[in-house]
């Protein structure tokens, strides 16, 4: 109940006790004030009563109603947390389902090279390709995803000959190994390793610098490389 029900009873006994005033004697109107005052008190102080009582309610509600949004606004951020968790774990599984190792040696039994100019090495016996990232057809080893890979060449060669070999990323120049000819060396053995970060579709391949040689026997002369991370 509002302050505009309670104007309007006060108004309407002021007009009964104006009227009392008019057509009453003076007695009459004392036992009529008697008996309308009491009610009318009684009657407003329950008013009062349920008017405090009401307002405590609608704070108690608004309070409530800002606890809730507070709650709600709570849950959203923490459905937000929960979703980011999940996806890093999701991230993170899926870098850890993600291998790559390649491992081949040059086929044939005898000399590869020399050859007039610098050629790419295609080792063509694959001993391991997991995620396909070689081509057996190119000899180039091609970066699947962005990472940190590890990369080592071995290679086995006549001694009367040189050797040289380069790893190469994209036309780049990363590591090698070479070996001078020599008349009382039957043989010689080599390699180098690097580790490199690749980012997707970097290409990394060998290089047989011209005039130069290596043995192939599906054993000796060989490349490697495996994912160490993803990044």
């Amino acid at each position: 109940m509002n302050f505009t029900i309670v104007l309007s009873m006060l108004l309407y006994c002021s007009l009964i006790l104006a009227q009392d005033d008019v057509n009453d004697p003076e007695t009459e109107r004392t036992s009529k004030t008697q008996s309308c005052f009491p009610d009318m008190c009684d009657l407003l102080k329950e008013i009062g009563a349920m008017t405090e009582k009401q307002r405590v309610m609608e704070t108690r509600l608004k309070d409530s109603e800002t606890r809730l949004k507070d709650a709600e606004t709570r849950l959203k951020d923490s459905e937000t947390r929960l979703k980011d968790s999940e996806n890093q774990i999701l991230e993170l599984k899926s870098k850890e389902r993600t291998m790559i190792v390649f491992s081949g040696a040059i086929s044939g039994s005898g000399h590869i090279g020399p050859f007039d100019t610098d050629k790419t090495l295609v080792y063509r016996t694959v001993k391991t390709n997991i995620g396909n990232a070689y081509s057996q057809s190119t000899g180039i080893f091609t970066a699947p995803v962005p990472g940190i890979y590890y990369f080592t060449f071995f290679y086995n060669a006549g001694g009367s000959q040189r050797v040289s070999l380069t790893l190469m990323k994209n036309n780049e120049a990363v590591v090698k190994t070479a070996d001078n000819s020599t008349s009382h060396d039957g043989a010689d053995n080599g390699g180098n390793a690097v580790f490199l970060q690749l980012q997707q579709g970097d290409q990394v391949y060998m290089h047989l610098l011209a005039n130069t040689h290596v043995w192939g026997d599906n054993l000796a002369t060989t490349f490697s490389a495996f994912l160490v991370r993803q990044v």
